[in-house]
């Protein structure tokens, strides 16, 4: 029997996208306009290969990111914890007050995510943590976690998280 190994996987499908609309908050006074990007979601996964010549089933990882690309698609994403945004339920809308604006959403339109501004740097993380609390994802034996979010050809954002991580958050940081 050959001795144990790793391997890396990247995991990067043409259908791993959403398309969402945003602008990104520069200041307390300066925002973009609203407009819309396609968003394209990857990544590179570590892990020991097994007795059965597999480091674990792609299928996992394909589908958890599809999940996570469809709840984001075709929705206005806003950021829950911006500094510089504030939202607020007005009758049948969510307004989101920036500077000296009101802008009035329809909720069924829109998606908060708990994070400062909607950037492709913002989103990796927060795109990454939801992909590892995916049960089956949260089940495998994985070295390394890699995830990119892209708004644009040759613009992304990576996110990583390593066995060497959850080790230091399980002894409490030491």
């Amino acid at each position: 029997m050959p001795p144990s190994s790793a391997a890396t996987i990247e995991i990067s499908k043409d259908y791993l996208h959403f398309n969402a609309a945003h602008f990104t908050l520069f200041s307390a006074t300066e925002r973009e306009d609203l407009h819309g990007h396609t968003f394209y979601v990857a990544a590179t996964v570590t892990s020991p290969v097994g007795d059965d010549g597999l480091a674990f089933d792609y299928n996992l990882f394909k589908n958890a990111l599809k999940a996570l690309c469809d709840e984001l698609d075709e929705k206005v994403l806003l950021p829950s914890r911006s500094p510089y945004l504030a939202l607020e339920q007005d009758g049948g809308y969510l307004v989101a007050r920036f500077a000296d604006e009101r802008i009035p959403f329809l909720p069924r339109d829109v998606l908060t995510l708990p994070v400062r501004n909607i950037t492709v740097e913002e989103l990796a993380p927060w795109l990454l943590s939801r992909l590892r609390a995916e049960p089956d994802v949260a089940a495998l034996n994985l070295d390394r976690l890699e995830l990119r979010v892209s708004s644009g050809p040759g613009q992304w954002a990576v996110a990583s998280w390593t066995r060497d991580d959850a080790a230091r958050d399980d002894s409490g940081g030491s």
